[in-house]
């Protein structure tokens, strides 16, 4: 936006401090007239003894003490004036201070270093709690920027695996005729389903991210048996039980987002499994503060610094199936997870099991 040159605001308060003390002076002087004139009569008859014979006279006090009284109040007026511009202008300094320092920060933040912090120093006020809170608006800045660098380099990497695949197979057909072209057509069409696969999750991310949504009476029991029933043959597939279960779950959202949460959790939990004979239990819980939906799952030991890895984009397991479902299998499974969580302003918990395995814990707002 352009502005046109105005006063800075150190300049407007000294201004303002002189003006203050100015008008305090002149309130001052004013009650010391007032009380002159009332207790000090206008005139006066004054005797005096001028060589032996007396001398009567009357005199006007008050014309002579204004002309003794104004000339003294405008100096101490005009040293008032002095004191108030320059100490002014040295306590506005020091109260804007602070203020130099954050829009110094403010100028580097926009020029494009988020690392710089301003870490005011000093007992709490107005100007430290504003430095504090953009110190901390810098962090979740940096951050943020940060992980979208990273999902950007990531999703670049992963979309140019399947198109460097497709460039491969093209030049060896174009170089060999005799080849079979149904192989060909075969490989193409699987990386291209890969491509698809992976661009749809990108989607579904970006979708959750931006909270596009409207929001409607969801009952997260039901979505659970929904997806258990879709993932049933998977799950019998891999010798794995699945056991649903639970109380009615309402919430607010999009039935669609979240149907695919609990389609990614369930999955999953059914890959990263036992090889055989392992178990997913899925149960829904209403509490008066939320209702909580639960995947848990048997499995391998995880350590706590490898299950605070699992929601970053592109973090796989060792298994990678091929699905219909967004983001599974593509290292985007959790991570679309957490972004459908935080749209609906609820909280995701990650938690290994004593006995191997994982424990996912979703906690959304309940539908009154």
């Amino acid at each position: 936006m352009a502005r046109r040159p105005g006063w800075s605001v150190r300049l407007k308060l000294t201004l303002s401090y002189a003006g203050f003390l100015m008008l305090a002076g002149t309130l001052l002087l004013g009650a010391v007239w007032l009380f002159l004139l009332r207790y000090v009569p206008e005139r006066a008859l004054l005797m005096g003894d001028v060589e032996g014979d007396l001398d009567k006279g009357v005199f006007p006090i008050r014309s002579v003490l204004l002309q003794v009284f104004a000339p003294r109040a405008a100096a101490v007026m005009a040293i008032l004036l002095a004191f108030g511009l320059v100490g002014g202008w040295i306590l506005a300094g020091r109260m804007l201070a602070p203020l130099s320092r954050i829009t110094e920060a403010t100028r580097m933040a926009t020029s494009g270093s988020l690392s710089h912090r301003i870490e005011l120093e000093g007992s709490t006020d107005e100007f430290r709690e504003l430095a504090d809170a953009f110190d901390g608006m810098l962090a979740r800045l940096e951050a943020h920027v940060a992980e979208q660098r990273r999902f950007a380099a990531n999703a670049s990497h992963e979309l140019r695996t399947p198109l460097a695949i497709t460039q491969s197979l093209l030049d060896v057909a174009r170089n060999d005729m005799t080849r079979d072209h149904g192989v060909l057509v075969d490989r193409l069409h699987a990386v291209n389903a890969r491509a698809i696969d992976l661009t749809e999750a990108l989607l579904v991310l970006s979708r959750a991210d931006q909270g596009s949504f409207d929001r409607e009476p969801v009952d997260l029991s039901l979505t659970a048996e929904e997806a258990a029933e879709t993932l049933l043959p998977l799950a019998e597939k891999n010798g794995i039980t699945l056991e649903v279960a639970g109380d009615i779950a309402p919430t607010l959202g999009s039935p669609a987002l979240l149907l695919q949460l609990t389609t990614n959790l369930v999955h999953n939990a059914i890959v990263h499994n036992l090889p055989d004979h392992g178990t997913v239990w899925v149960t829904t819980t209403a509490y008066p503060e939320g209702v909580v939906l639960t995947v848990e799952n048997t499995g391998k030991d995880l350590s706590p610094e490898v299950v605070s890895t699992l929601v970053e984009p592109f973090q796989r397991g060792a298994e990678r199936v091929r699905t219909d479902h967004a983001g599974v299998g593509l290292g985007l499974g959790l991570a679309i997870v957490k972004s459908i969580t935080q749209a609906h302003k609820g909280t995701l918990l990650l938690t290994p099991r004593r006995e191997g395995g994982l424990t996912v814990r979703v906690q959304l707002p309940i539908a009154r």
